[in-house]
């Protein structure tokens, strides 16, 4: 079996393997991707194993779909008055900062330094298959500082390195948190010393997209391959001796919101080693309508909920979710009033064709994840038709009352679908639910405004997130191509966070001021130093603790 081609082809299955609990057990044959002691990505031909659904496979293995979140920064949160200070003249150096993204454009004049040569350490073109993956993974091509100097002297820089960035995205979270200064442009990045690693993430394969009914021009990555990339980051640092700071502007809305799916696991575990700090965007899908809260009172028999469906949807999911022990079961009813009835158990499911309707649809029960034990209940709607479809939720015992349903981001639709009675709160996407993390929600830094748009908390387990929000509306930074641009969203301010993260391991870890800083000591910091409003009461599901402001954290240190 040809390994490299297995990771690229329709024609393979992606599995995430998890190993909690469980002694690690490989499908044979199969190809293997290692990630760590927790998770393997194994690769199995599709015509040699059961159809693609939550019944042949655990809900954990089916790899997630993620999306960028996306639609005077620096001066709001403290960082230039840090890059200004004569004393202090934080810039990042000697620290890494990592992206899972779309590419960068490397020849960029804001990735290198004064002399012209690069600030990238590293790039991993997940993409690319002229050349030589990294160590210890079956795909891609790595290239190196060396190789892209080498690149940036010679007449054809993409003959030598081939990496590029069609969307941009990559290229502007870069610039943000790590741009080196263009004063011609009145640019600067929040961390323009530092030494930038990229991983070029690969789309997601067709057969993936088709099963989560995802448009066809929506930018999509999979949940794997982003998995593999933070080994990658993790693996470049432990190999240059710097501390890593990794800025994930991805999100998606699959998955319970508690932190413990196999990207938000392997997240977490990150943001607790010495050196690592992880900053993941607290998501876009603040007003989207796309989550329901439902709460079964004492009188009530059932719940029910409506999806408004808008016209030629080519079909789209919804994921019921309830902690543990509660478990609870759905029937369906279509616009016309058919019914799709709750006759089945808690584990397996059906599929059913509504006849007036020409709508399939297929709902599966599962307990999700060996750390919470939580039931999903996936509802897939294939072809529906449009107008107000109800999904009844019953509760199967006393202790069941409470649930969350969510639809999938927005991006991802072929058309409108929402629920006619959601629930803005606990909007956060995933993997932003993790606990250790730094969640960073978006504010307008022109008049202190949350972004409309920004992911809401708390987490479906209560844990306070957003941390704090950063500004993320119009915020400057590189396009490829000498270009430069305002994007808003909370990926913006991610990337402002993360270079403001940045200044604080330059000053605590490479200086030795605070030797043993971890990333969870620079969290508390950031939130003990946040700016809050007297008439706001935090923590605020929009807010977190308040807003990002760096130089207070030093005022802090300095006090203390």
């Amino acid at each position: 079996m040809d390994c490299e081609e297995a990771v690229y082809s329709n024609d393979y299955y992606d599995f995430i393997a998890e190993y909690i609990l469980e002694t690690r057990r490989t499908p044979a044959p199969a190809c293997v991707q290692r990630l760590d002691i927790t998770y393997d990505i194994v690769y199995l031909p599709r015509k040699d194993n059961p159809p693609l659904n939550i019944k042949n496979y655990s809900y954990n293995a089916i790899p997630g779909c993620y999306a960028p979140m996306d639609e005077s920064a620096l001066e709001a949160s403290g960082i230039l008055r840090l890059q200004r200070q004569p004393t202090l003249a934080l810039k990042g150096q000697g620290v890494l900062i990592g992206f899972l993204d779309s590419g960068i454009d490397y020849e960029n004049p804001v990735f290198r330094n004064s002399d012209g040569s690069t600030r990238i350490v590293g790039m991993w073109d997940q993409t690319d298959r002229s050349g030589t993956p990294p160590e210890g993974f079956i795909y891609g091509s790595e290239y190196r500082d060396e190789e892209i100097n080498r690149a940036l002297n010679s007449m054809n820089p993409r003959e030598i390195v081939p990496m590029s960035d069609e969307d941009g995205h990559g290229t502007y979270m870069a610039s943000v948190a790590a741009g080196s200064e263009i004063s011609e442009k009145n640019f600067v990045g929040a961390a323009p010393y530092s030494k930038i690693a990229m991983v070029k993430l690969k789309p997601a394969k067709q057969y993936l997209r088709d099963f989560y009914f995802i448009s066809e021009d929506a930018t999509v990555y999979q949940e794997n391959d982003i998995m593999a990339g933070v080994k990658y980051l993790n693996q470049l640092a432990q190999e240059r001796h710097m501390p890593l700071v990794i800025c994930v502007g991805l999100g998606t809305d699959m998955g319970g919101h508690t932190g413990v799916n196999p990207l938000s696991t392997m997240l977490n575990g990150m943001a607790l080693l010495r050196d690592h700090a992880v900053v993941i965007a607290a998501g876009n899908e603040g007003n989207s309508r796309h989550h329901f809260l439902g709460e079964i009172q004492e009188d009530e028999y059932y719940k029910n909920v409506e999806i408004n469906v808008g016209d030629r949807v080519k079909g789209f999911y919804a994921e019921v979710w309830a902690r543990a022990p509660q478990r609870f079961v759905v029937d369906i009813i279509s616009p016309t009033g058919e019914r799709m009835p709750s006759e089945f158990i808690l584990s397996g499911g059906r599929e059913y064709n509504f006849l007036f309707e020409d709508t399939k649809v297929s709902v599966d029960y599962r307990i999700a994840g060996i750390l919470d034990g939580s039931q999903v209940i996936y509802i897939s709607f294939s072809k529906p038709t449009q107008g107000i479809w109800n999904i009844r939720v019953y509760q199967q015992s006393e202790i069941s009352s409470t649930f969350h349903i969510w639809l999938p981001l927005e991006e991802f639709l072929t058309g409108e679908v929402f629920f006619v009675r959601s629930n803005p709160d606990t909007t956060l996407t995933v993997p932003s639910s993790a606990a250790a993390p730094m969640t960073v929600g978006a504010y307008d830094d022109r008049d202190n405004s949350i972004y409309l748009r920004s992911g809401r908390g708390f987490t479906a387990n209560g844990l306070i997130k957003p941390d704090f929000v950063a500004p993320g509306v119009e915020v400057y930074g590189a396009a490829p191509g000498g270009m430069f641009v305002t994007r808003s969203g909370t990926s913006a301010a991610t990337a402002v966070t993360s270079g403001g993260v940045a200044l604080m391991m330059e000053w605590g870890i490479v200086r030795g001021n605070y030797s043993t800083i971890t990333g969870i000591a620079i969290k508390n910091s950031l939130i003990q130093s946040a700016d809050r409003d007297p008439q706001r009461t935090y923590p605020d599901k929009a807010f977190g603790w308040g807003r990002l402001n760096v130089y207070r954290t030093f005022e802090d240190f300095r006090i203390q």
